[in-house]
């Protein structure tokens, strides 16, 4: 209950603006402004308590307490490092990340991209931090985490070996914000540890907020020099990198000095004559600041004297910085991956830039209600969540003459890097788009059902299944409306995710659920028109009181249904029969009449007609896959997150429900929907109440 509080809370806290750049959620809770006044009136430097200077925040393997790889490591502040520290020397530069002993280069070339965006920067690195004023050893950055800004406090504390920074590192020794924002990723992902290894599209996304491709080069399109033009001069943040063979390949340096298995970022894309011709070049950077490609283009390579000074200056070729040109077919030809990082419509101010239209939403996968699995599993796949997008408008500028509508599908599951330490896997995710018929358009409070999503087509898929933080895919389809079912390729599987849509032009998304709403049919039980023998009956059970109290009702139920051999049942519990004679105790006595136990028979027959032709393999259960189903045939419309409540208040251990409990269920959604329309008097749709009067229902 305390979980759903929660989350409660936090969805109401995203309309109040909370989440946003502007607006960041505080990581853990701690206030950077409250925690630097502190110090400073009180004269004492910052210590993080929530990601302390100790082995645990180093790592819990590789960089674990007893490891070699920690030995001798010293935490110290910069003060402490040299005499003259600084935040920021001359503007942040992609030449003042170094990689140090951390496995990390790929969020090193994530942040030599940023560097180039001023206003992409500042986003991650709030402004007003100093060695100088309103020193107090504390500081603080912004990431976009899953939907969300986070504003992550940290001190300065940062571990060393004999005197030197053990990990990132500016080339100018008193230079000190990329150390201070690796850590402050590192406690956003629990530990440093958990940063080694990844994809430069990973840190693009987390430090923009951004949706990311990625393009095979063997297999690169046509088109692809002009998108990476594109791209770059819309300030997307680019990476690129050379796949291994093999272990031993693993940052292995090639003849022409180009590192195997190691995150490069993009910087540049120019076109320029040479020799007469036009030659396409392209810029890289090494995060190590050194080791650079000594091939064509390369820093003191002969091409350069055969192109205009103009040029030169303007490519601006330097030596031994960790970047390098080379031209575009050596590119293509050496490098085996690249990936583009496309900005949300708010990251840049510029009306100049291409700016995407952009939806997203969160969903869960819970097994025995939206764990659907791929499509391979018909029987539970259409239990997945579904979520609808409207593509209004053709491109202005058709990409490959392709006349439609361009748009990105990004799926992302949640706090893959968190859960590395308890040796969680990620699972292995996809998505499938359908096409809407004509009968269902127009409509999102529906869920489509076997008979369209399994009599059907997609008419487009992820590339593949894959055990990644996130995949994504670009589409160009007609105007129309589709739905998009993003699923773990096995049935069953538990977790979080975040989807994305991002479109060329302006598009509706949605998720496609079931407004909430009851329509259940009353019966209609008139006292003299009771069969004599139910009459009869009802005079033998509820002994002299001529009522049936709640206790009588557990031992009348749990007899009848002992008789029956097609539901299987574990009893009705005592708290079931409570609630019925809530919902049917019409004079306060706390027990039933004949009339209100007539009303109750004749819902237990109907429900039992529900329960047995949703029985499908005639097991006397009913798996909590058909539940919705059911719900609807009872005359409850219910959306997702219900129903994994309802799976887990009412499901057993193998996501069966019995007969019992599907009454239970029934009667106390009639029970709550018949509260709420009582006190919602004017059918707003919402409902306020003091601490009594809350606590008075709840209990």
């Amino acid at each position: 209950m305390l979980s759903i509080a929660e989350k409660l809370a936090k969805e109401r806290t995203r309309t109040q603006g909370f989440g946003n750049n502007q607006n960041a959620v505080k990581f853990l809770r701690q206030d950077f402004e409250v925690h630097r006044r502190q110090c400073l009136e009180s004269g004492t430097l910052f210590n993080d308590n929530m990601f302390p200077a100790e082995p645990e925040s180093l790592g819990f393997k590789e960089l674990g307490r007893y490891s070699a790889k920690t030995q001798g490591v010293e935490w110290k502040r910069p003060t402490e490092l040299c005499s003259n520290p600084q935040f920021i020397v001359g503007g942040a530069s992609r030449t003042d990340i170094c990689q140090g002993e951390l496995g990390d280069c790929w969020l090193l070339a994530a942040i030599a991209s940023l560097t180039l965006q001023e206003e992409i920067l500042a986003r991650v690195l709030p402004s007003g931090q100093s060695f100088q004023e309103d020193y107090a050893g504390i500081f603080h950055f912004q990431f976009w985490q899953y939907g969300e800004w986070v504003d992550v406090v940290i001190d300065d504390r940062l571990p060393t070996r004999n005197g030197k920074l053990l990990f990132v590192h500016s080339a100018e020794g008193s230079e000190f914000w990329s150390a201070l924002l690796e850590k402050a990723y590192a406690k956003v992902n629990g530990c440093y540890e958990a940063l080694s290894g990844g994809s430069t599209i990973e840190g693009f996304e987390d430090f923009t907020g951004g949706i990311a491709e990625m393009y095979e080069l063997q297999k690169a399109p046509p088109t692809l020099f002009k998108i990476i033009q594109k791209a770059l001069k819309s300030g997307s943040l680019l990476g690129c990198s050379i796949d291994i063979t093999s272990a031993y390949d693993s940052e292995a340096i090639t003849s022409e000095k180009l590192v195997k298995g190691h995150a490069y970022s993009m910087t540049g894309a120019e076109e320029i004559i040479y020799k007469g011709q036009t030659e396409r070049l392209v810029r890289i950077r090494n995060p190590w600041g050194q080791v650079e490609w000594t091939g064509a283009w390369s820093d003191n390579s002969g091409e350069w004297d055969y192109i205009s000074p103009d040029e030169k200056l303007k490519l601006d070729n330097k030596a031994e910085d960790g970047e390098f040109w080379m031209s575009y077919r050596d590119f293509v030809s050496h490098y085996s991956r690249l990936e583009i990082c496309n900005l949300t419509p708010d990251t840049l101010s510029s009306d100049e830039v291409h700016k995407w239209s952009l939806s997203q939403f969160e969903g869960q996968w819970r097994v025995g209600s939206t764990a659907g699995g791929c499509r391979n599993n018909a029987a539970t796949f259409c239990s997945n969540p579904q979520f609808i997008i409207k593509l209004l408008e053709v491109d202005d500028d058709p990409h490959d003459n392709e006349a439609g509508c361009t748009f990105l599908v990004g799926l992302m599951q949640k706090n893959c890097r968190n859960e590395k330490r308890l040796g969680r896997d990620m699972n292995t995710i996809g998505f499938a788009i359908y096409k809407v018929l004509l009968q269902y358009k127009g409509r999102s409070n529906i869920r489509l059902g076997p008979d369209v999503l399994l009599r059907q087509p997609a008419v487009g898929r992820s590339d593949t299944f894959i055990n990644l933080r996130e995949l994504c895919t670009r589409f160009t389809l007609p105007p129309g409306e589709y739905v998009i079912i993003p699923s773990t390729f096995e049935p069953h599987k538990v977790g979080n995710f975040l989807i994305r849509v991002f479109s060329e032009k302006q598009a509706e998304a949605s998720p496609m659920e079931h407004d909430i709403e009851a329509n259940v049919h009353e019966p209609e039980v008139n006292e003299n028109g009771i069969d004599p023998r139910f009459r009869q009956l009802f005079v033998q059970i509820s002994g002299s009181d001529s009522e049936v109290s709640v206790f009588e009702l557990v031992k009348i139920l749990n007899k009848i249904m002992a008789q029956r051999s097609d539901v299987k049942t574990d009893g009705f519990s005592l708290e079931s029969c409570r609630h019925v004679v809530s919902l049917l105790d019409k004079d306060g006595t706390g027990k039933l009449g004949l009339v209100e136990f007539a009303i109750l028979w004749e819902k237990i027959s109907k429900y039992l007609d529900i329960f047995k032709r949703f029985d499908s393999d005639r097991s006397g259960t009913m798996s909590s896959h058909e539940i919705r189903g059911a719900l609807e045939e009872a005359g409850f419309h219910v959306n997702s997150s219900l129903i994994q409540l309802i799976v887990s208040r009412f499901a057993d251990e193998c996501f069966a429900i019995d007969f019992d409990n599907f009454v239970g269920c029934l009667i106390r959604l009639e029970m709550l929907f018949k509260m709420f329309n009582t006190i919602d008097h004017n059918e707003s749709g919402t409902v306020e109440l003091n601490i009594n009067q809350w606590l008075s229902l709840a209990i």
